[in-house]
């Protein structure tokens, strides 16, 4: 059975004291032998839900699990096993009242363009529900962008870094909707990598959680409920390595 995730960063609703209140985020185990085909050498050094899976087995476990279950499926049987989840994440907002926006992979990325598909179907069929999602399944390995773009209520986001970068000035020529998340070292070297893949001079907005500029969780919700950029795909955005 498919299980949803309570992450603090992404979480919709919190009690008093910060805990996560609704599950709204669904995930696969992390690296190129599991979920993530679009891997590159950067983000498996720097994956934080990779650690996440090391440090806390009982995470781990869940992301497994989703994934020797998911991963044997139809296209028909992931539709439906999705959209199951989906009307769990409806019915606890609607309880207590919480914006009803969806994290896509808090951990892991789209494995098969069968997969991607299948979300895609999800997405459409709860319009009132606003999902983001970072992909770095948009290189010549597999290549999902066109499944997923486009699509009113989800916004998409290329996980950007020094070894697939390249990729991403055809996908926003043929798909202006799409934003990137730029990973580098710094702040800075992340602005310049917006600017040089866009061509012109937009250095694309900081992550304020990342750079410590907002809390990760706070009664109100997760830090990415209180930012609101990628939820909503407002813009492209830069993360850190070095959190500067």
């Amino acid at each position: 059975m498919l299980r949803l995730s309570t992450d603090q960063k992404t979480a919709n609703s919190a009690t008093a004291s910060g805990n996560v209140r609704i599950a709204n985020a669904f995930g696969l185990p992390s690296g190129k032998a599991y979920s993530c085909p679009g891997q590159t050498s950067v983000c498996a050094k720097v994956c934080y839900a990779g650690k996440l899976e090391k440090i806390y087995p009982s995470f781990r476990n869940v992301m497994v699990e989703n994934w020797e279950t998911i991963s044997t499926m139809t296209n028909r049987e992931m539709r439906h096993a999705l959209a199951a989840l989906i009307r769990e994440f409806v019915a606890a907002c609607d309880k207590w009242n919480a914006d009803k926006i969806f994290r896509i992979h808090h951990d892991g990325d789209f494995f098969s363009r069968d997969y991607a598909d299948a979300w895609a179907a999800v997405v459409k069929a709860f319009p009132d529900v606003h999902f983001w999602v970072y992909t770095r399944s948009f290189t010549p390995g597999i290549n999902v962008i066109d499944l997923i773009a486009d699509i009113p209520n989800l916004s998409v986001y290329l996980s950007v870094d020094a070894d697939n970068m390249r990729y991403a000035r055809t996908i926003l020529d043929e798909y202006p909707s799409v934003k990137l998340a730029a990973l580098m070292q710094t702040s800075g070297e992340a602005a310049g990598m917006i600017r040089g893949i866009r061509e012109d001079n937009r250095p694309g907005a900081i992550c304020p959680e990342n750079v410590r500029r907002i809390p990760l969780i706070t009664a109100e919700g997760g830090a990415c409920k209180t930012c609101d950029i990628c939820v909503h795909g407002k813009a492209d955005v830069r993360f850190a390595i070095g959190k500067s």
